[in-house]
């Protein structure tokens, strides 16, 4: 999916604005961050509020395209949780805005609960 992303943000955007792509791809681990073992993760999300912030996010300045996927349901380790991807004009622009989309994912979007 993230190839295709790729071929797709570069086929779409004048090469003068585009100047970065950030990617993010959560993984399941086998620890907690507490250093627990986990075997699995059940994972669910708010679609509407993921569409309402996926959209703010992109009338940011100098963001052209963003996508997101998020895995639902039992998941095991080494799963895909999630795949982001925010490309734009500058690294200056990029950089806020994957690391706040990616944050405010994590905080408001997705309820995970990690199982041993």
């Amino acid at each position: 999916m993230i190839e295709q992303w790729l071929a797709e943000v570069k086929n779409k955007s004048a090469p003068e604005g585009l100047g970065m792509i950030l990617v993010h791809n959560g993984i399941v681990r086998g620890t907690s961050k507490q250093g627990r073992p986990v075997s699995r993760m059940n994972l669910s999300y708010d679609e509407k509020k993921l569409r309402s912030l996926v959209r703010e996010q992109k009338r940011k300045a100098g963001i052209l395209d963003i996508r997101v996927w998020i895995n639902q349901g039992e998941l095991r380790v080494g799963d895909d949780i999630m795949l982001v991807l925010v490309a734009g004009r500058f690294r200056t622009d990029v950089v806020p805005v994957f690391e706040s989309l990616v944050a405010t994912i994590k905080k408001e979007i997705v309820s995970e609960l990690e199982l041993e």
